[in-house]
């Protein structure tokens, strides 16, 4: 499977960039890969994903983790109960990602075996249980139990770290012209996020978002479209609108104060953007989410 599968933006909080939830399997999951790790945990049937150039078979209690940016999809799979688990790894702290105290926090995701089946029985059965706790939180989510939610995450990291085997050198993916140009791209959306992420409440232009890459905007355009399917200014105004979700979510603010806090130039546009993307007003979506 090449990178021209569609670059995903999972739905997640930017506070707190985590989420777990259940599929039936009723669906094929298109082509597609993020910068989140992923963890599938079987809980009923199987289910059929394909992980870069090949088809495997999970079974009723198999773990399988993906590292970020690994292109993936989901055959259907009628009968079957997966829990999905993504998170974004600065979640951690950045001192993890410092070469100067050891391995990484990239480089463990990117070298401990992926399947469960390669594991200790104990470990899974450890996993299993800190993942169906995690799960359990999630759904449960407010402020008390944020606290348990980075327990385990760090507990999971911990058996990332301890537990885990690393792969065999045979399944370690060789560093062909491909893979490289992958990791330069994965750097390089990497860096576009980062921008995001810092500005998206500010005007942001396609001549300035290229340059963070060295790119102009012509070549930009081309090479984010590609990624993700959808243009630059259409990424942006979806990012902008969750932004807006997580604070009609949790704050008790007014709608200039939110416009303004999630990139929009004006109550009216905010309004109008969020009503064709939604299909609701910003008002009516917060009492949606408030029960009142």
């Amino acid at each position: 499977m090449s990178r021209s599968s569609f670059f995903e933006i999972p739905n997640l909080d930017v506070r707190f960039p985590f989420r777990s939830f259940l599929d039936n399997g009723q669906s094929f999951v298109y082509p597609h890969w993020h910068k989140e790790v992923e963890f599938i945990r079987v809980i009923k049937g199987t289910v059929k994903i394909g992980v870069d150039d090949q088809l495997l078979t999970l079974a009723e209690g198999d773990i399988y983790f993906l590292d970020s940016g690994v292109p993936h999809y989901f055959l259907a799979s009628p009968e079957s109960v997966r829990a999905v688990y993504q998170f974004d790894l600065s979640l951690f702290s950045s001192i993890l990602f410092d070469q100067n105290f050891g391995e990484t926090i990239t480089e463990i995701f990117a070298s401990r075996e992926n399947w469960s089946r390669n594991w200790q029985d104990g470990t899974t059965q450890t996993m299993h249980e800190l993942l169906n706790r995690l799960l359990s939180n999630y759904e449960q989510f407010h402020q008390n139990n944020l606290y348990e939610l980075l327990l385990d995450l760090h507990q999971l990291l911990r058996i990332m770290l301890k537990e885990l085997p690393h792969k065999q050198q045979k399944s370690r993916a060789v560093m062909t012209l491909n893979s490289l140009k992958d990791k330069e791209t994965i750097a390089k959306m990497d860096t576009i996020f980062s921008y995001l992420e810092a500005n998206y409440h500010q005007k942001i232009s396609l001549e300035e978002i290229a340059q963070t890459i060295g790119f102009n905007s012509q070549y930009f355009s081309r090479f984010f479209k590609k990624q993700t399917g959808i243009t630059f200014t259409e990424f942006l105004t979806e990012y902008r609108i969750n932004i807006a979700k997580a604070l009609l979510s949790s704050e008790n603010s007014s709608m200039i104060e939110i416009s303004e806090k999630s990139g929009f130039n004006s109550v009216k546009t905010f309004h109008h953007v969020f009503k064709d993307n939604v299909g609701i007003s910003p008002k009516k979506y917060q009492k949606s989410i408030s029960g009142n």
